[in-house]
């Protein structure tokens, strides 16, 4: 048995997401360890497919991980507009921990490169969040 299907078969007997002793451990913790895991694996479909959760109920650090890798599978299927709404959800959340983050650079660098522009400019909200993460000049 793989060390991820016995985690989620602990968390399923918790039944809940607990952050007992700060570890975050349950079932959605467990699916975001699942998910980050396929995104490193390159199987940007599955997070497309299966990364849309609600994580506003745990633990800020987990929650704005998860809205990072779930933005960047979006932006790497061209879904600008649903990814940039994460990375802004995200930097809501915890804005030290987006602005800081060089996955977040690269997303948003990748995003203004596929974002449409008006008036010979990308969108004015992308670009000055990629400003604030310094993504950008």
């Amino acid at each position: 048995m793989s060390l991820l299907a016995r985690a989620e078969e602990l968390a399923d007997q918790l039944g809940s997401d607990e952050n007992y002793w700060h570890t975050c451990f349950g079932p959605t913790n467990v699916m975001l360890h699942r998910l980050s895991a396929e995104l490193d694996l390159d199987n940007v479909s599955y997070l497309v497919e299966h990364g849309d959760i609600d994580v506003d109920h745990i633990a800020a650090e987990r929650s704005v991980s998860h809205r990072i890798d779930y933005a960047r599978a979006l932006s790497l299927t061209g879904r600008v507009d649903d990814a940039f709404t994460e990375l802004r959800t995200a930097e809501s959340t915890s804005p030290q921990l987006v602005r800081n983050n060089p996955r977040v650079r690269d997303t948003l660098r990748d995003l203004i490169k596929q974002a449409p522009v008006t008036g010979g400019a990308p969108s004015s909200e992308l670009f000055m969040m990629a400003q604030r993460c310094r993504a950008v000049q």
